[in-house]
């Protein structure tokens, strides 16, 4: 899938895998991503999450089908992210019902044995819609 995102290329977000109801994000956390405790701030944790929601609930779309926007979500922070650690978000699709979709993701630390500590859990309600009621292009 080729997508233009500001967003993505602003904070350096990789995507591994967007496919139909899935999506694997990664995003190194700097420094200058730390609140006054010293931690990462919890929007950024946000960010990746709903970046991974976005891609797993967009990856049935393509060219001028109808898009799917979010219309709800919510996360619960679990641990404190440090500085120079590397996030990854693993979003799945749990329901699809017509225009309705609801998706889970996992926040953890990047681990290369695949057993990073979960540091977030977020899900997100979405809706499909016509590309033309989203207005301007990104």
């Amino acid at each position: 899938m080729t997508i233009s995102d500001r967003v993505v290329e602003a904070h350096d977000i990789r995507l591994d895998e967007v496919t139909g109801g899935r999506a694997r994000a990664r995003m190194r956390v700097t420094a200058a991503m730390a609140n006054q405790h010293g931690i990462i701030h919890g929007g950024y944790v946000f960010l990746l999450a709903d970046t991974a929601f976005a891609y797993a609930s967009n990856g049935h779309q393509d060219g001028n089908r109808p898009v799917t926007v979010a219309t709800a979500a919510q996360i619960t922070f679990l641990r404190p992210v440090p500085a120079d650690a590397e996030l990854v978000a693993e979003a799945v699709e749990r329901s699809r019902v017509g225009a309705a979709g609801i998706y889970d993701v996992t926040v953890s630390l990047a681990d290369p044995d695949g057993g990073g500590a979960v540091v977030a859990e977020f899900r997100g309600q979405s809706t499909t819609v016509a590309r033309r009621l989203i207005g301007g292009s990104a």
